[in-house]
């Protein structure tokens, strides 16, 4: 392709600006997600209807110049509806119908709306970007990043995320209302995000290069070994009932070399760990019945641990 890091290096935040002509505010939303696409992973986002969900996934996906579909769960619906399925024709012979996860963005609106049948068909696609129709298989696009979106838990009509699926999401964040400022905004811009002008500031191939580039960011043995020790405690703690697993370890020890290579560092410093901790601990934490009787939450355990591991000296 012949470019190297120094020219790839101001692609983030390039793409950051593009999303930002069109998404108001929701810039910690917008972090995760860069982040994520980077570090070849996925992300949840919780929050209430109208919060600009689908906007940032569309964006997003048009400023990397990739293909965005969008899949509305719903309790009816199907694992092949996701995946794709063989149509058979009368002679015999059959092709493949790619389902919406053949997309570079992929949009799963309202995920917990939907059995945990169907919810399991996007396992195999967000861990090994692939799906196994009939035996056979078929590799996703790449770049490949699934950003789904949940109604808040205890919803009507929702289904909790099983603990195997949440696990599969590198990180977690809450989409709220906006700010007034924020949402003047809106207003004042609303001909233009309505129907705005995205221009891609990146090439799929150039995506697939800064994925490649930030994993030669150099992690030292006391930042690796905060990150593990970070996980660990939160698995041990007296009030927990199910921790993160080694996942968790990865997507923060991953996640950690995206955000030092946005901050234009080729090396990770503890406090590039510590600001992604909680997105990547909290909805891996599950605490115990009488723990919640007592109103801890999974966000105070993770605070818990952050307060508790000390912070190396680099």
């Amino acid at each position: 392709m012949g470019q190297d890091n120094r020219d790839i290096s101001t692609i983030p935040g390039k793409i950051l600006n593009e999303v930002s002509k069109v998404v108001v505010g929701k810039d910690e939303i917008k972090g995760m997600i860069l982040i994520s696409l980077l570090s070849e992973g996925h992300v949840l986002i919780e929050g209430l209807p109208g919060t600009a969900k689908t906007l940032l996934a569309k964006t997003f996906s048009q400023v990397i110049g990739g293909d965005f579909k969008r899949i509305q769960f719903t309790p009816d619906m199907l694992p092949a509806d996701v995946t794709g399925f063989y149509l058979y024709t009368p002679d015999g012979k059959s092709r493949f119908m790619e389902g919406p996860l053949f997309a570079n963005v992929v949009l799963s609106d309202e995920l917990n709306r939907t059995t945990p049948r169907t919810q399991a068909a996007l396992i195999e696609a967000m861990q090994e970007r692939q799906v196994t129709v009939e035996g056979i298989t078929q590799l996703l696009p790449r770049p490949f990043i699934i950003i789904a979106s949940q109604l808040p838990f205890g919803s009507e009509g929702t289904y909790p995320l099983t603990e195997v699926q949440a696990d599969r999401f590198m990180f977690r964040v809450w989409s709220d209302y906006l700010s007034k400022e924020d949402e003047k905004q809106v207003i004042a811009r609303l001909d233009y995000i309505e129907e705005p002008d995205v221009k891609p500031v990146a090439s799929l191939n150039e995506i697939v290069e800064l994925q490649e580039a930030i994993r030669k960011v150099h992690v030292s043995d006391e930042v690796g070994d905060y990150v593990v020790s970070l996980v660990r405690l939160a698995r041990e703690d007296p009030d927990i009932l199910s921790g993160p697993s080694t996942r968790a370890t990865i997507a923060l020890f991953k996640g950690s070399r995206a955000m030092a290579f946005l901050q234009g560092r080729d090396y990770v410093i503890p406090d590039d760990v510590k600001r992604l901790a909680l997105y990547v601990l909290i909805h891996r934490i599950r605490v115990k019945p009488e723990a919640e009787m007592e109103d801890i939450t999974p966000k105070m355990v993770a605070e818990r641990v952050l307060q508790s591991v000390p912070v190396p000296k680099i």
